[in-house]
Order: C-alpha cells, then structure tokens, then sequence
C-alpha cells in the first residue's frame, strides 16, 4: 500500500511548537506516512529556534518575509509560493494550525490544488473579527476550505457545528501546545537542566512576572497603555520583577525601550528560545500576557495569567479560572497585578485552578483520525 503523503505547512515560532509534536507522531512507522514540511519563515529567526530545539526537518523553507513588508503583501507572496511547493509535493493532505497569515494562505492555495486540508486548533473565536486582527477572520476562513477540523475542545466544536460544519468532521483532541510544553518541562526536570545563567539580570529573590506582548490590535496607544501599567507596579514594588523578552516588531520595540528601559525592577530582553522560555514561565510567579498560546501553556505549569487582551479565543480559561482578561487599560492592569500580588487566597484560586486544554495526548488522538482517514 503506498503512503500516505502528509505536508506539513507553517511559518511562526507558535505554529512550530504546536506542530512538533504531530511531525514527531505522525513520522512514526507505525503510521506508513511520508511527512514533508514546508515552512514560510514568517517569523524568521524565533522560528529557526522551534526547528532546531525539536529537531524538525524542513524540506521547503519559502523564507517570504521582507523588510517592511505589508500584510497585504504578506499574504500575496504566501498565498504565490506556498501553491508551488503543493503543486511540487503534491500531498494528501495538507496540515495546517491555528490563525496565521500562512494559515489561511495555505489552506486556500490547498484549495486552489485541490487537496484536502486538516486544521489544528480549529474552533476558536472571540466573535469579532478585528480582535484578534487578523487571526480571527483567519480562522474563521480557514475553517471554510478545511475537510478535517481538530478542536482542542468541546467549546471550540460547538462553535464550529453552530457554524454549519459537519459533525463527522469535526474532532476534539485537546492542544498540542501542552504536548510540546509538557516534552519540554519533563525532559528539563529529568535532566536537571538550568538555565539560570541565561539569564542574568533576574534577581530569583523577587515575585518574577513574565511579560509577552505584541499583538496586532495592541499597537499604539494601547501598547502604551500596557507598558506604563508595568512601570507603575514595578516602580511602586521592590518584591517585583517584571522579565520581558521584547518582540522584534518595531511597533512593540520602539515604545517598549523608551517606558520601561529606564524603570527600577523591569528587564527588558531579545527574545528568548523557547527551551529557556518554558524554564522561566516554571519558574515565574505569574504571567502577564496578550498571547493566544500561553493562556494554554501557563495554567499546565500553575501559573496565573492576567490578559491584555479586550475579548478572548480561550474563554474556557476564564471559566476554569486559570486566566483573567485585564484589557489594556493601565487601571485595570494595574488592579489585577496588586490583587495577585497581595491576595494569596486570589494567588491560590488561580495557580490550582483545572487546565482545561489537554492531557499532552493531543497529537496522539489527532493522529489515529488522520490514520483512519487517508486509508
């Protein structure tokens, strides 16, 4: 029986880290599978980083990104070069993930081939198409040209069914991101690994408060109005520590260096690779962030997470009570770091709250569906 051709189409660190796992699996004999990856290079360097710590293969590196490059034309190149590599790899099936540009892309030049399209993480809105922009009218899109739908849970399937998508396409899997995150944390801990001299700025005496923040919609005032809550708490608190690996985009850097270069208790940092980034979240008192991934990858760790975020894709963390969306208002980001820090009863609550976003069997379940599928 001949096997099976899967291509595997990405172009960020995010993307990465949810697709190793499923790479690692599906490459397994067991499944006779011939696994290829393509990848679009949309976040150069942070994604170089992914690649190498899991050891991932690429067989197309499109590397489409330019200086100054628009969305628009972002989304044109993609859409032009990663139609060529399908042609040239003619798959099976084409795997995407998430709510990328390289996403939505993929899946239509799929589209345009012919071939089929099975989306990871497919399922998640916030119900406005400009918050996340442009991840949620991606994602909405993507689910429009894909045959396989994998849901990390059964909140983001019901949307999906309300959406008109067939049931019997539709699986919930649980995320792949706690499969990477959870690899990660036990090889760390097996091995003893410590990165601690990778960071030497950071005073391990203080409260250490993560920071990730670079999204889209944030830019500008907003941004601002983040960075100014930061330097207030951590210039009113000698116990804090905020550690920021600062996003290469100009829009977050430039406006990050100039409020909070200067500020007692913050350090601002490149950004970081994600063995050690998942070393320092362990190792961090709470996290402060407007990323779709860490509102999953904090709570497996008993990490709190305040989101700057005005509406949410992860709602099930609200409930659960692992997250917290704070907006992006400096009073509220404000308000929500003073009560973590000074309610242990608020600190506990939410540090041993469920995670309700997988078990770490994700790509397991994900790959016995595609088994079944491309028989």
């Amino acid at each position: 029986m001949r096997r099976k051709n899967i291509l595997f189409i990405f172009g960020t660190r995010p993307e990465a880290i949810k697709m190793a796992p499923l790479i690692r699996e599906l490459t397994l004999s067991k499944y006779r599978f011939r696994v290829r990856v393509c990848v679009t290079a949309q976040h150069r360097e942070m994604l170089d980083q992914v690649l190498k710590l899991f050891r991932i293969r690429v067989h197309r590196d499109l590397n489409i990104m330019r200086k100054g490059q628009t969305l628009e034309e972002l989304t044109a190149r993609s859409l032009v070069m990663v139609r060529q590599a399908i042609a040239g790899e003619r798959p099976d099936m084409v795997i995407v993930q998430g709510d990328t540009t390289t996403t939505f892309a993929a899946s239509l030049a799929s589209f345009y081939e012919s071939v089929p399209v099975a989306h990871i993480e497919a399922g998640l809105r916030t119900g406005d198409y400009l918050h996340p922009f442009p991840e949620e009218m991606n994602r909405v899109l993507t689910t429009r040209l894909a045959s396989l739908h994998f849901a990390p849970t059964r909140r983001a399937r019901s949307n999906l069914i309300r959406e008109g998508i067939a049931p019997a396409t539709i699986h919930v899997s649980g995320n792949t991101v706690v499969d990477a995150l959870l690899d990660v944390v036990r090889r760390q801990r097996r091995k003893r690994i410590d990165f601690e001299g990778f960071f030497p700025g950071i005073d391990w005496k203080k409260k250490i408060i993560l920071v990730t923040g670079h999204r889209r919609e944030n830019f500008g005032a907003e941004f601002r109005n983040i960075c100014r809550a930061i330097r207030i708490v951590a210039e009113a608190r000698d116990d804090v520590q905020f550690v920021y690996p600062v996003h290469l985009n100009p829009n977050v850097r430039k406006p990050a260096r100039e409020l909070l270069s200067k500020s007692a208790n913050v350090l601002l940092l490149e950004p970081v690779p994600y063995d050690p980034f998942v070393w320092l979240m362990d190792r961090s008192y709470l996290v402060l962030t407007d990323s779709g991934g860490v509102q999953e990858e904090a709570p497996s760790l008993g990490k709190p997470v305040l989101v700057m975020r005005r509406r949410t894709e992860r709602p099930e963390g609200v409930e659960a009570g692992t997250v917290r969306l704070v907006g992006t208002s400096t009073e509220r980001i404000v308000s929500g770091l003073t009560r973590l820090l000074n309610s242990s009863k608020a600190y506990r609550a939410m540090s041993k709250a469920h995670n309700p976003y997988g078990d770490g069997k994700a790509s397991r379940r994900i790959a016995a569906v595609l088994r079944k599928s491309l028989q």
